[in-house]
């Protein structure tokens, strides 16, 4: 929610004020601001990682599928070879 330019006014006067009267204290609430800047800064950059691009999503399920279906190739084959020495018995 954007701030009226009175409010923006009201708070660089508190903000003059702060630092005239404590600049110890201004200078602590500046720094500590910092910090919570860049603590946002970097959990928006891991939360950016965490997510796999499509790309990745779609070699992943490619893959998958390639060995679902060597898999499937391999028991019927194998079901076969079974089959096979059955009737020979």
């Amino acid at each position: 929610m954007a701030w009226s330019q009175e409010e923006e006014r009201l708070l660089a006067q508190i903000e003059r004020h702060l630092s005239d009267d404590d600049p110890r204290l201004a200078a602590r609430l500046e720094s500590f601001n910092e910090r919570l800047e860049r603590r946002e800064q970097n959990e928006r950059r891991r939360a950016a990682r965490r997510r796999p691009s499509r790309s990745t999503i779609i070699i992943l399920v490619s893959w998958l599928l390639i060995a679902v279906l060597i898999t499937t190739l391999l028991i019927m084959a194998f079901r076969h070879e079974a089959a096979a020495l059955a009737l020979a018995l």
